[in-house]
């Protein structure tokens, strides 16, 4: 008889707990972010919509300092994503495009090569080992979540990649803007990097940074 009581009540829990897993969480973008991602958005607003994003068929704009652009499609421009674990975006590098070293915090990153040649690589926190490699039409490279990893366009034409992340947000932080494009002052950037004050001035100067 315990046996049973105790099949029943297992059962019961795991009914449960099942009941209570939703199918999704469509972003409501019109309520604060928070640390778990966005509140869900009424079921019954919910519409196919949601779950599409038509934003990668288009090239990006490249006419800027680094020659390239990237079309994200996270949670803020695709709420269907929020609180799966996943987004995606496009890369359009043209010829001499660079994608300077970053990081993303809150994700893994793979790369899916579909036009032109990318050389990209990525930096271990261990012993600040490089891995990098040449990348053709079908290549893919994965870059651990946090590490500093690069994407250039090594090619004689314009490059273009599809990169996915094991987040909804992945977040973003290029080390030349967060050292350059800032008012951090220039003898603490100085003391921080070695550079000297004239190399220091002179990249915020490209980079819009002051101080």
């Amino acid at each position: 008889m315990l046996k049973i009581q105790t099949v029943l009540a297992l059962s019961f829990l795991f009914v449960a707990s099942y009941a209570s897993v939703q199918d999704f969480c469509v972003a409501d973008l019109s309520k604060p972010d928070t640390p778990s991602g966005f509140p869900c958005k009424d079921a019954k607003k919910v519409s196919v919509s949601d779950f599409v994003f038509a934003g990668l068929g288009g090239v990006g704009n490249t006419s800027n300092i680094i020659k390239a652009a990237v079309t994200p499609a996270f949670t803020a421009q695709f709420p269907g994503v929020n609180g799966l674990g996943i987004s995606i975006a496009r890369l359009d590098l043209a010829v001499g495009g660079v994608i300077p070293m970053h990081t993303h915090p809150g994700g893994s990153e793979l790369l899916l090569v579909i036009q032109g040649t990318i050389c990209a690589g990525f930096v271990s926190s261990s012993a600040n080992k490089v891995y990098f490699k040449t990348l053709n039409k079908g290549d893919i490279m994965v870059f651990p979540q946090g590490l500093l990893h690069f994407q250039i366009n090594s090619g004689k034409g314009p490059a273009i990649a599809f990169v996915s992340f094991s987040s909804p947000v992945p977040g973003l932080q290029i080390t030349d803007f967060a050292l350059f494009a800032n008012d951090l002052p220039t003898e603490l950037v100085v003391a921080t990097t070695f550079l000297d004050a004239a190399q220091v001035k002179k990249l915020k100067g490209v980079l819009g940074g002051s101080g």
